[in-house]
């Protein structure tokens, strides 16, 4: 734990991933003092924060961050992103206009352009915009790229990616299942795959893709030291028959040549040591974030 007590505040607080950052939030001993999502159900706040203030309208919100920059108590030091894709952009900016550090779930944003335009106010504003690429942290992960670093330089390496999680009709519905906000299968579920990938293979030098549907989409990669074979999917019916036949709903592989890698587990405190890393100076940054986002835009385009 660092010394110094940081205040945060909270955009999305009722979505799925929210809890993971109140939780690094309170294991690093920082405070969450404003918290904003349009939904007003928001119970899950009493097991972290039950104090800190709860906006539903961002107006409002960015009005009581303002007035606590201005006033010097409980000012933020940080605004963690939580919210729908389509919507990090404004946010982040939101975070640098007050005077805040951002750190934003992924995707950072949805297109590479908004790197640049992100960049520009970072370097206006002397605030970072950081973002959580979790799997970086993941021993297996880490396991994996010191092997293929100390392995041969000039060899392609065949990878398999295979990840099917099963949605239902809600997801259609949702901001999830609507490309303009949430950039599709491929940015929604395999973004932080590609960067993983990328992380450990190096560059992306070709991107083909097989098909892009609203419930899966496959494709090759060509990197710098391997060819990747992938394949997304939201949709039951693409699961394996044995995987089905075990009432499971989620499958998820990867493969080196032929050989799995076992990441399943050891998932559940990588939000809190990304916070960690981002309070100790060392989080990953736009440029970190640029190579997957160039990928999922890509595919969202081809």
């Amino acid at each position: 734990m660092l010394n110094k007590i940081s205040n945060f505040g909270l955009i999305g607080a009722a979505g799925y991933i929210a809890p993971r950052h109140m939780k690094a939030i309170k294991e690093t001993g920082n405070n969450l003092v404003a918290a904003l999502d349009p939904y007003d159900g928001m119970g899950i706040i009493d097991s972290y924060f039950p104090q800190a203030d709860f906006f539903t309208e961002p107006e409002r919100f960015d009005r009581h961050l303002d007035k606590l920059r201005r006033s010097g108590k409980e000012r933020i030091d940080y605004l963690s992103i939580c919210s729908p894709n389509y919507l990090h952009d404004a946010h982040i900016r939101m975070a640098l206009r007050n005077d805040a550090h951002a750190i934003c779930e992924k995707p950072l944003v949805l297109n590479p352009w908004n790197v640049d335009a992100l960049g520009q106010i970072e370097q206006e504003t002397g605030k970072k915009i950081f973002t959580i690429l979790q799997l970086r942290y993941h021993p297996s992960i880490i396991e994996l790229k010191k092997k293929i670093d100390d392995g041969p330089k000039d060899k392609i390496y065949a990878i398999d990616l295979t990840y099917i999680t099963s949605r239902g009709n809600w997801y259609y519905r949702s901001w999830k299942g609507d490309m303009e906000k949430s950039g599709g299968v491929a940015t929604n579920i395999g973004v932080h795959f590609f960067d993983m990938l990328t992380w450990i293979f190096g560059g992306c030098k070709e991107n083909t893709v097989h098909q892009n549907k609203p419930d899966r989409a496959s494709g090759f990669l060509r990197l710098k030291k391997a060819s990747v074979k992938w394949f997304l999917s939201i949709n039951a019916e693409t699961l394996p028959d044995a995987v089905k036949a075990n009432g499971q709903t989620t499958y998820r592989s990867i493969t080196v040549d032929g050989e799995e890698i076992e990441f399943s587990g050891g998932f559940t405190d990588l939000h809190t040591v990304s916070y960690q890393k981002i309070l100790g100076g060392e989080g990953f940054g736009l440029e970190d974030a640029r190579g997957s986002i160039e990928i999922v835009h890509e595919i969202r385009n081809q």
